[in-house]
């Protein structure tokens, strides 16, 4: 008698634990990208008012456009991460798709998977010669004249 497939629970939890992770991260890391701008206009803004040279700032800007290219890598991984664990569970759960069973009076039937009929292959179309009717031409007969 075929049974129902179990699921691996232990790995769909870690499936689960893993996605989270991924997107607390990412989370995160927009945190901190939020932050990093929010500190560089300050900086822009001490430069407008003469706080700080344009030497400071330039120092700033390189440092702030490394940390963001980081920021931003960082980020995409976690994505991509966060795309394929979902990808993951959505096999894991749909395998588990349940077998139909049925309860008679002389015991359970089912259980058998059907084979997946494939749609029958169109075969191409012959096309017809079409054929033509000879037309005969009527020899037009020329009167006599009398």
């Amino acid at each position: 008698m075929a049974q129902s497939k179990k699921m691996n629970e232990s790995f769909f939890a870690q499936l689960l634990k893993d996605f989270n992770v991924a997107g607390e991260t990412i989370r995160a890391r927009q945190d901190e990208k939020q932050g990093l701008l929010d500190d560089f206009t300050g900086e822009c803004k001490r430069f407008f008012f003469g706080k700080i040279s344009e030497r400071a700032l330039m120092a700033s800007t390189k440092k702030a456009n490394l940390e963001l290219h980081r920021l931003d890598v960082d980020i995409r991984r976690n994505i991509t991460r966060a795309r394929l664990l979902a990808e993951k569970a959505a096999r894991l759960t749909s395998a588990q798709a349940p077998i139909g069973f049925r309860a008679t009076l002389s015991g359970i039937n089912g259980g058998s998977k059907k084979a997946v009929k494939k749609p029958a292959s169109k075969k191409s179309a012959t096309k017809k010669k079409v054929v033509r009717k000879k037309v005969t031409s009527k020899k037009s007969t020329k009167k006599k004249k009398k």
